[in-house]
C-alpha cells in the first residue's frame, strides 16, 4: 500500500527482532498461572464428595479402624492425581487457545508488510493500523490518513479521538483530539496510518493498570445452570436421607456412630458430583479439539448452541468462494474484453486508460484481493507504457463511507499543475459521483447485468482533474468522467457444494448474503447448490419491507444481494423472530451487531477485523466453509458424548444409592457398601464419565438428523427415564444376587463380595453400552478410544487386588471368589444391561 513512503519506513530487521525479544520479552500481560498442586488438592477437597470422604477416613481412624481409614483417605490422593491430570490437560487446552485468541498485528520487517500474532510485536516495530483493528502497543504516530481511535477502554469517552503525526512530542495520558500516541487496546474506528511501538506489555498504559484484555470466556452456559439446579436437588436429597439414615441406624442398631458412617455413604452414594467436572472438562477439550479443525472458540455457549443451528448465513465473498479474485473481464469505450480469452494478446489501445485509472484508485501494494487482481493485470499488459505513475505522489484520499461506497485518490504528477483523481467503487457509486444521465445509467446498468450474469463482481471506474488549488471536502465536487466496468471472478471454493448438502442433511437452511448484484449471486448459488435459488431479496428491497413481511419472504428466501453490512442485522432478527437458531458469518466493524445478535457469530479469522472477533463466539482461522460443517459436526459430537457422560452418571449413581440405603432400612441385614466401596467406584466413575466418553467419536448419523431442539432443561425427559432405567435394572439384578447369596447363607464378607464384583461389572456393562445409543457394544469395540482399555482394564485390575489380595481383602471386608462366584456375578452383570442392546437392535429393525 502506499500510504507511506516505502523507502521511509522500512521497519526492523529479523535479527533486530530476535535481539529485542530476548530483552523485553513477548508483548503480553502476565496470564494465569499454571495451577500448582496445592491449589488442585484444595479444590478438590472443597467438592461435597471428598469432604465426606475425609470426614468418612478420620471417623474411622477415630474409631480405631485404621487401615479402613487409611485406604479412604489414599483414595483422595488417587482422586488429586486424577483430577490433577484432568485439570492440566484443560488448562494446556485454554492455553493454547488464549494464543490463538490474542491480537494480531500488521507490521513492517524487511521492509515488507507481515501479518504476526501480537504478543510477538516488539519495541520499535513499525505497526500498520486499520480500521477495525485493536492496537497491539503503545506506539507513536508516523503516518495517518483520517486516523480516529476508540480510547474508551483506557479513558472511558465513548466518542473517538482524531490522532496527528508526531513530531519528537513527549508521551501523554490517552485521551484528547489531535495527539500522536495511540495505546494497547484500544480500537481504530477509522482511517489508517503507521506508528512506531514505544512500549510493549506490562510497560504499555494497559499494563500499568493490569487489564487483561483477551481471555477465554468462562460464561456459565445454559446447560451448566441446568445442571448445577440438578446437583443442587440430589445435595438436598442426599442430606435428607444422611439424616434420616443416622436417626434410623442409631435407634435400631443403638450405634449412632456406625449410623453417622451409614450416612455419609448414602450421601456419597446419592451426590451426582461428576456434572460439574464433565462441563468443565468437556468445553475445555472440546474447545481444543475445534481449533484443530481450525474453528476457535470464544464463548463455550458457542458449543452448546452449534447442535441446534437451523439457519447459517454466510457470505458469499471469501467463505463460499476463495477470495482469490481474478479480472477477468473489463467494459470501456462501449466495448467489452475477456481477458481469460485474451491471456497473452496485448491490450488494445481503448481500455488502457480505465487500468491506468484502476491502478491509481487502489492501493500499490495491495492487500485487497480485487485490487492485487487489478495490479496483476496492469503490470502485465501496461508494462513499458505511459500509464503507469509510479512517481506521481499522493495528496489526498477520500474514503468509502454508508452513503457512497467508492473511494478517490488525488494525485499531484511532476509535469503537471492540475490534480489528478481516480475513483473506483460500486458501479451505482459511480453514477452517482459521475452524474450520469437517466439513458447513461440504463445502459450502464444493462453492462452490469450483463457481466454479473457470467457470476462476476463489478466495479465501476471514474477520472477527473481539478485546478483550485485548495481540495474540497467532499469527493462529490470533483467533476468526473465515467472510465468503465471492472469484472472480476471469484472461484467457488471446491469443498462448498458437498458442505452445502451436508447441511441440508443437517436440517440447517443455508442462506447468501453478498453486495454483488442478483444476477451473480444466483449464480453462484446454482454452483453450491442452495434451494430456491431463483428467489432474491435485494438490499433495497430490505429497506422498504416492514419485520413482519421480512419475517414471511425470508422463510422462503435464501439469497440476499447488494446488501450492506448493516443490513445483516435486519436478517438476523428476522430469522429469531421466525424462532430459528441462527448463525452469523462476517469479517468487518459493521458486521459486530448482527455477529452479537445471532446464536452463533462466526467472525473470519484470516481477513476479519478484530471487532468482527470480539463480536463472536467462533472464529474460523481459515475463513473456508468447510471449517463451518466441521464445527457443527463437531459441536454436536462433543454436545452427544455430554449427554453420553451424564446418563451414564444418573445411571450409575441409581444402584450405588439403592444398594447403600435398602439394607440400613431392612433391620439386620448385612452392608452392602461402605465408603471405602463407594470411593473405590468413584476411582471408576471420575475418569469413565470424563476421559472415556470424551474421547468418543461420534455417531454414523450425526449430520443426518435435525438440529436439536433448545430447552430449558438440560436432558430430555425420555433419556432421564432410560438412564434411570438402565440403574435400576443393575439394582434390581444387583439385589437379586446378594438376596440368593443370604438365602444359600453365605457368610457376609461373601455376600458383599458377591453383590459388589456384580456392580462392578454391571458398571463396566454401562460405561460400553452408553458408548452410543444406537450401535451395539460389538459394534463400538471396533471404534477406537484410547481411554477405554486404561479405565476398564484399571477397574478390572482393582478389583482382582481387593479380592485376592488379603490385607485389601479384609479392608474392603470381602471374601475370596471361585471360578463359579466369577461367572455368576459375570452373567448377572451382563443381564443387567443386556435389555438396552437388544432394544437398540429392535429400535433398527423397526426402522428398516
Amino acid at each position: 500500500m502506499d500510504i507511506y513512503d516505502q523507502e521511509r519506513f522500512r521497519g526492523l530487521t529479523s535479527a533486530e527482532v530476535s535481539t529485542r525479544l530476548k530483552h523485553y520479552g513477548f508483548n503480553e500481560l502476565p496470564s494465569s498461572k499454571p495451577k500448582s498442586v496445592f491449589s488442585i488438592i484444595l479444590k478438590v477437597l472443597h467438592e461435597p464428595m471428598f469432604i465426606l470422604l475425609v470426614a468418612c477416613g478420620v471417623l474411622y481412624i477415630f474409631l480405631g479402624d485404621r487401615n479402613e481409614g487409611i485406604m479412604l483417605l489414599s483414595s483422595v490422593l488417587i482422586v488429586i492425581a486424577v483430577s490433577y491430570y484432568q485439570e492440566r490437560k484443560a488448562e494446556r487446552s485454554l492455553e493454547a487457545l488464549s494464543e490463538l485468541s490474542s491480537p494480531r498485528a500488521l507490521v513492517i520487517r524487511d521492509g515488507e508488510e507481515k501479518r504476526i500474532a501480537g504478543r510477538e510485536v516488539v519495541k520499535d516495530d513499525l505497526i500498520v493500523m486499520q480500521e477495525g483493528d485493536r492496537v497491539c502497543a503503545d506506539a507513536t504516530v508516523l503516518y495517518e490518513m483520517n486516523l480516529r481511535v476508540d480510547e474508551s477502554l483506557l479513558t472511558g469517552e465513548s466518542m473517538p479521538v482524531k490522532k496527528s503525526v508526531w513530531k519528537n512530542e513527549k508521551i501523554s495520558s490517552p485521551g484528547g483530539d489531535e495527539t500522536p500516541f495511540v495505546y494497547s487496546g484500544t480500537l481504530v474506528v477509522g482511517g489508517h496510518g503507521v506508528a512506531k511501538v514505544i512500549a510493549t506489555g506490562m510497560e504499555t498504559e494497559m499494563g500499568k493498570i493490569g487489564k487483561s484484555l483477551q481471555q477465554i470466556s468462562d460464561d456459565r452456559t445454559l446447560l451448566q445452570k441446568e445442571t448445577k439446579r440438578i446437583v443442587a436437588v440430589f445435595l438436598v436429597f442426599g442430606f435428607v436421607f444422611c439424616l434420616s439414615v443416622v436417626l434410623i441406624y442409631g435407634l435400631a442398631r443403638h450405634s449412632w456412630m456406625n449410623g453417622v458412617l451409614s450416612g455419609l455413604s448414602v450421601a456419597m452414594a446419592m451426590l451426582p458430583e461428576e456434572f460439574a467436572v464433565v462441563l468443565a472438562i468437556f468445553f475445555a477439550i472440546g474447545a481444543s479439539r475445534m481449533a484443530k479443525h481450525n474453528v476457535l472458540t470464544r464463548h463455550a455457549s458457542a458449543i452448546e448452541r452449534l447442535g441446534s443451528i437451523t439457519v447459517l448465513c454466510a457470505d458469499k465473498t471469501g467463505t463460499l468462494t476463495l477470495n482469490k479474485m481474478s479480472l477477468r473481464k473489463i467494459f470501456a469505450q462501449n466495448k467489452f474484453y475477456d481477458l481469460n480469452e485474451n491471456d497473452s494478446a496485448g491490450l488494445p489501445e481503448d481500455f488502457h486508460q480505465l487500468l491506468e485509472y484502476s491502478i491509481l484508485a487502489g492501493q500499490e501494494d495491495p492487500f485487497d484481493p480485487m485490487e492485487r487482481a487489478i495490479k496483476e493485470v496492469a503490470e502485465k499488459k501496461l508494462s513499458g507504457t505511459e500509464h503507469l505513475h509510479r512517481d506521481w505522489i499522493l495528496v489526498e484520499e477520500y474514503a468509502l463511507s454508508h452513503e457512497l461506497t467508492a473511494m478517490s485518490r488525488v494525485f499531484k504528477s511532476p509535469n503537471k499543475k492540475d490534480f489528478v483523481i481516480a475513483a473506483k467503487g460500486s458501479p451505482e457509486a459511480i453514477e452517482e459521483l459521475c452524474h450520469l444521465s437517466k439513458e447513461k445509467i440504463e445502459d450502464v446498468k444493462m453492462k452490469v447485468i450483463a457481466m454479473a450474469s457470467e457470476g462476476l463482481r463489478v466495479l465501476g471506474v471514474a477520472r477527473a482533474t481539478f485546478s483550485a488549488p485548495g481540495l474540497p471536502g467532499d469527493q462529490h465536487e470533483f467533476d468526473f468522467k465515467f472510465a468503465g466496468l471492472l469484472g472480476f471472478a471469484d472461484p467457488v471454493r471446491e469443498s462448498v457444494g458437498n458442505d452445502v448438502k451436508q447441511c441440508y442433511d443437517a436440517g440447517i437452511r443455508v442462506v447468501m448474503i453478498t453486495g454483488d448484484y442478483p444476477v451473480t449471486a444466483k449464480h453462484i448459488a446454482q454452483q453450491v447448490g442452495l434451494r430456491n435459488a431463483e428467489l432474491v431479496i435485494t438490499g433495497s428491497e430490505l429497506e422498504t419491507l416492514s419485520m413482519e413481511e421480512l419475517q414471511e419472504k425470508i422463510q422462503h428466501t435464501n439469497i440476499f444481494a447488494r446488501v450492506v453490512p448493516e443490513q445483516k442485522l435486519k436478517i438476523v432478527t428476522a430469522l429469531k423472530a421466525n424462532h430459528e437458531i441462527v448463525a452469523m458469518t462476517g469479517d468487518g466493524v459493521n458486521d459486530a451487531p448482527a455477529l452479537k445478535a445471532a446464536d452463533v457469530g462466526i467472525a473470519m479469522g484470516a481477513r476479519g477485523t478484530d471487532v468482527a472477533r470480539e463480536a463472536s463466539s467462533l472464529v474460523l482461522l481459515d475463513d473456508n466453509f468447510s471449517s463451518i460443517t466441521a464445527a457443527i459436526r463437531m459441536g454436536r459430537r462433543i454436545y452427544d458424548n455430554m449427554e453420553k457422560a451424564m446418563g451414564y452418571i444418573f445411571a450409575v449413581h441409581f444402584p450405588i444409592a439403592g444398594l447403600t440405603l435398602i439394607p440400613l432400612l431392612s433391620g439386620n441385614l448385612p452392608i452392602i457398601l461402605f465408603p471405602l466401596h463407594i470411593a473405590f467406584l468413584e476411582l471408576i466413575i471420575d475418569p469413565s464419565c470424563t476421559l472415556i466418553f470424551e474421547a468418543e467419536e461420534d455417531e454414523k448419523n450425526i449430520m443426518k438428523r435435525p438440529p436439536r431442539i433448545i430447552t430449558g432443561a438440560a436432558f430430555g425427559i425420555r433419556k432421564i427415564l432410560v438412564s434411570s432405567m438402565q440403574g435400576l435394572s443393575v439394582l434390581v439384578i444387583s439385589l437379586a444376587v446378594y438376596a440368593i447369596a443370604l438365602y444359600l447363607r453365605r457368610p457376609e464378607n461373601e455376600i458383599r463380595a458377591l453383590t459388589f464384583t456384580t456392580l462392578i461389572v454391571a458398571n463396566i456393562g454401562l460405561i460400553l453400552i452408553n458408548r452410543s445409543w444406537t450401535r451395539t457394544i460389538i459394534e463400538t469395540v471396533r471404534q477406537h478410544n484410547p481411554m477405554l482399555k486404561w479405565v476398564i482394564g484399571g477397574a478390572i485390575s482393582f478389583l482382582i487386588l481387593v479380592l485376592y489380595v488379603p490385607f485389601l481383602r479384609s479392608v474392603f471386608r470381602l471374601e475370596i471368589l471361585h471360578v463359579t462366584d466369577i461367572l455368576i456375578c459375570l452373567g448377572a452383570g451382563v443381564i443387567s444391561v443386556l435389555w438396552f442392546e437388544l432394544m437398540k437392535v429392535m429400535k433398527r429393525y423397526r426402522r428398516s
